[in-house]
């Protein structure tokens, strides 16, 4: 096969952090704020505008609380699971590296011993019917490392008893949250919008902060930790007075990033965005004599972290070693090609690929994308 002419614009394919907006350059960001106290009235000023912006953005009920907090999306879960949970029993839901991940937080840390566990293999997806919402729901929208998501929110009681708690961090900004099913939502702003890492978000309803405020768990919290002040919801939190020293850099990254959205039409753009990336990535898979989609169902395919497995009977017969070598081989040549940067499975992922088709990702550079795929595969299966 003759190498492809044609390289994306934009090679840049992560799950996270992921492609920044077209047309960002750093001289876009307003620098004021750097080098000034984040406490400062400008820099007071600047976090609780990106709060506003993202509830803007997002449509998030006013009832709701918007707080930045630390340690990227892990710091926001493991904030919710640490505060709230033990007032009721648990199920959980897990079906990729992430959502395990809670699980062995939930068991192994805080062990906590009315759990249930609900778990499916990479590119399945648990029976979500068997939840049980007088106890809490803790679960991902969207599996990052499986390319697996939750098709909507209709299995959710709109009477439920206990919290819902969402890690949506590959979600949001990507697909519809039917926030009123909601009570803990978290993510982080290196997903969808192409900001940086290391801050947390964290969503709550009226009745997680009831649960803030009634329960008070038998367990040691870390100040990173700790929503609350003398028994009440810290409100500070959640205008923009961080638990710790945010950057401020990242702060305008992402406001810019708001605006970016704002000014290509908001959460409807964006989605649609996503959804023409995934839309493009489905026909040539579709016509792929060698790649498929790791979800086995069309109704829960991610739009977002799309995960892709290797159906040739020739990789099959390899052992697994044999494919996540080769698979790296493969994401190495297409990295030296710049065709595509971090393109490969996550590490406790099945051998494969996973291309992020985001709404910062344009869909020309997918289309592009996808004969070089061709080439580095079958270059390489013909050694």
């Amino acid at each position: 096969m003759n190498k492809p002419q044609i390289k994306p614009a934009c090679p840049n394919f992560s799950s996270g952090p992921c492609a920044k907006r077209p047309g960002w350059t750093a001289s876009a960001l307003d620098t004021r704020a750097l080098g000034r106290s984040h406490r400062s009235a400008l820099g007071h000023e600047r976090l609780k505008l990106s709060i506003d912006m993202m509830k803007s953005v997002l449509g998030i009920p006013a009832a709701y609380r918007v707080g930045i907090l630390p340690g990227s999306d892990t710091g926001a879960v493991e904030a919710a699971l640490w505060s709230m949970l033990g007032a009721r029993g648990i199920d959980m839901f897990s079906w990729e590296t992430f959502g395990k991940g809670w699980v062995v937080d939930v068991q192994k840390q805080l062990k906590l011993k009315d759990v249930r566990v609900f778990d499916a293999p990479y590119g399945q997806l648990p029976d979500l019917s068997r939840a049980d919402f007088s106890r809490d729901v803790v679960f991902a929208w969207n599996g990052t490392t499986s390319g697996v998501c939750v098709p909507n929110g209709d299995w959710i009681a709109a009477d439920r008893e206990g919290l819902t708690i969402c890690d949506a961090t590959s979600a949001v900004f990507a697909m519809e949250m039917p926030w009123s099913k909601l009570d803990v939502v978290t993510f982080s702003w290196q997903k969808v919008l192409g900001g940086e890492a290391a801050h947390g978000v964290m969503v709550l309803s009226p009745k997680a902060v009831e649960r803030l405020e009634t329960y008070v768990p038998d367990r040691a919290l870390p100040k990173l930790f700790r929503l609350t002040k003398d028994g009440k919801l810290n409100e500070g939190i959640f205008i923009g007075d961080t638990i710790n020293t945010p950057s401020m850099l990242c702060v305008e990254d992402i406001i810019d990033s708001l605006k970016w959205a704002e000014s290509i039409g908001g959460l409807k753009a964006l989605i649609a965005r996503s959804q023409e990336n995934f839309a493009v990535l489905s026909s040539w898979v579709k016509a792929s004599d060698w790649a498929d989609f790791l979800a086995d169902k069309p109704e829960y395919r991610s739009n977002t972290s799309v995960c892709l497995s290797i159906k040739d009977p020739w990789f099959k017969a390899k052992s697994p070693e044999e494919q996540k070598a080769f698979i790296k081989k493969m994401t190495s040549l297409l990295a030296q090609e710049e065709a595509g940067y971090d393109l490969g499975a996550y590490k406790d992922a099945p051998a494969g690929l996973r291309i992020w088709c985001g709404a910062t990702v344009e869909a020309e550079d997918v289309k592009r994308l996808c004969p070089w795929l061709d080439w580095a595969y079958k270059t390489l299966k013909a050694e």
